[in-house]
């Protein structure tokens, strides 16, 4: 192990179960990992089974970039088994559900 690599400015780590909890919807639950200077930031989510967003998920500023860490998460036109990575171009939008209930790793790289 390399003590100098992990004290360099601006290394974090956060873990899951230290993140906050915010329930956006009903079952629907958003855990904030990191944030960067300029509005990007990397966040879990945890969707209980048989939930949905009630609305469209529409990709405003930028971009979303999703990996499916456990369950199955439907977009709206099809299911993502865990293991599969989504890319969502900024203007992009989908209705996110689970009949399973999944857990998904978000990254915003424009805020």
């Amino acid at each position: 192990m390399h003590p100098e690599i992990l004290a360099q400015p601006g290394y974090t780590a956060s873990t899951v179960d230290d993140a906050p909890v915010r329930e956006l919807f009903p079952g629907i639950r958003v855990r904030p990992l990191w944030r960067g200077p300029t509005g990007a930031h990397a966040d879990v989510l945890e969707m209980d089974p048989g939930t949905s967003w009630p609305h469209r998920d529409v990709h405003e500023p930028g971009p979303e970039e999703v990996y499916v860490v456990a369950g199955t998460f439907h977009d709206g036109a099809r299911d993502h088994p865990a293991g599969t990575f989504l890319h969502a171009p900024a203007g992009s939008w989908h209705v996110p559900a689970s009949t399973t209930g999944c857990t998904l790793f978000l990254f915003y790289p424009e805020g």
